[in-house]
């Protein structure tokens, strides 16, 4: 429209006093209980089995499901702290995301070293479809009695929110991790993090006596 006006073509914009409104998504994330709950829920079935520990993977990186489909063993790097790190850029931006490995989803990736589906493909990780991952991950919040839709973005969500602000990591590590463009996008997640609210102000509250 701008354009428009510039070369004549139009008076003035048709959109002048308009205005878009924007409502916030509730994004679905893990508490602590949650996540420890289907880390160490036994399962027998070798695809539940498979989805869980690519679901928890990714509650322990923060990428989402494309970034984790395209990683391959060379994404695993020794980063400056000598310990293994994740080197990539996400599919949706086109950002460097480089994110250090915590126990638990390095542990996942040595699991799966020689694994028919990684060794054949050069994948890091045997993942299936995002269709056929949401489907057994609702298998998989039946057989753990979580009532939580579970999806497989909601492992970013759970990163973000229960993993890492949650802990006290710093909003600008966890948007460079996130691979996020903009520190915005970050603060979304650390509006709904009560608890990590609670345990600031607990802190606060010790320093400051009752005078009244």
């Amino acid at each position: 429209m701008n354009q428009c006006i510039a070369k004549k073509w139009i008076e003035r914009s048709p959109f002048v006093g308009f205005k878009m409104s924007v409502n916030e998504t509730h994004k679905t994330f893990l508490n602590e209980e949650e996540l420890l709950l289907i880390a160490e829920q036994k399962i027998t079935i070798k695809r539940l089995e498979q989805v869980r520990d690519i679901f928890l993977f990714s509650c322990y990186t923060g990428l989402s499901y494309c970034d984790v489909a395209k990683l391959t063993t060379a994404n695993v790097v020794n980063g400056v702290d000598g310990d293994k790190w994740i080197f990539t850029c996400r599919s949706k931006t086109n950002t460097p995301s480089k994110i250090p490995l915590l126990p638990t989803s390095n542990s996942i990736v040595n699991k799966y070293v020689g694994h028919p589906l990684t060794a054949n493909s050069g994948k890091l990780l045997p993942i299936m479809s995002n269709q056929r991952m949401n489907s057994y991950l609702k298998e998989l919040a039946d057989l753990c009695q979580i009532s939580k839709e579970l999806t497989f973005h909601c492992a970013r969500h759970t990163f973000a929110t229960t993993v890492t602000l949650t802990n006290g990591v710093p909003i600008e590590t966890v948007s460079k991790m996130l691979g996020h463009k903009s520190l915005k996008t970050t603060q979304h997640y650390a509006k709904i993090v009560d608890k990590k609210v609670s345990e600031d102000m607990k802190v606060l509250k010790g320093r400051y006596r009752q005078v009244i």
